[in-house]
C-alpha cells in the first residue's frame, strides 16, 4: 500500500488588487494498492501536480483523547502527473495484460535524455516485420495523398 496526501488549493484572481489569492486548502488522504502503489512510489514526488481518480470512503474512529473522528479517504483507481505545466514519458510496466498501460511514468525528463526524434513520415517508412513500425503502413490512405487526386479523399 502507498498512503499519501493530495492537497487541492483553489486560486482566485482578486480584481481589486490584481493579484492571485489562495483559497482554503483541501487535504485528501489517499491509498493506492498493489502494482498501483509501487508505480506511485516510483513516479510521484512531494509537490508534484497530479490528477487522481478513485472511490471516496468515510471512516469513523475514536482518537486517543476519546473524541470520535471521521475522515474521508480516496482509494486511488487511476493517478498520473498533470501535464498542465510539465511533460511525462510513459513506460509500460511488465506483468499481466491489463488492456493497456498498467501505469508507471517518468515525470518530466528525470534522466536528462534528449527528446526522442520525431517519427518519419509514412512515405519514408521502411518495410519491417511490424507493419506499424517507422510511421505506419505506407499504403494507409490517411497518411498519403490520393494518387488519383480525388478531392473527397
Amino acid at each position: 500500500v502507498a498512503n499519501f496526501t493530495i492537497a487541492s488549493t483553489p486560486r482566485n484572481h482578486n480584481r481589486q488588487t490584481n493579484q492571485w489569492e489562495d483559497g482554503q486548502a483541501l487535504f485528501m488522504r489517499c491509498a493506492a494498492w498493489n502494482d498501483m502503489a509501487r508505480h506511485v512510489a516510483q513516479t510521484c514526488a512531494k509537490g508534484m501536480r497530479v490528477i487522481a481518480q478513485g472511490r471516496l470512503s468515510q471512516r469513523s474512529y475514536q482518537a486517543q483523547d476519546g473524541t470520535n473522528r471521521t475522515v474521508m479517504e480516496l482509494t486511488v483507481d487511476e493517478i498520473g502527473p498533470s501535464l498542465r505545466y510539465a511533460t511525462a514519458q510513459v513506460m509500460k510496466q511488465g506483468g499481466g495484460n491489463h488492456g493497456g498501460y498498467s501505469g508507471g511514468t517518468a515525470y518530466g525528463n528525470p534522466a536528462g535524455n534528449p527528446p526522442a526524434a520525431p517519427r518519419p513520415a509514412a512515405s519514408q517508412a521502411q518495410p519491417t516485420g511490424d507493419p506499424w513500425a517507422n510511421g505506419g503502413y505506407t499504403s494507409d490512405p490517411f497518411t498519403t495523398a490520393d494518387p488519383a487526386g480525388d478531392p473527397e479523399f
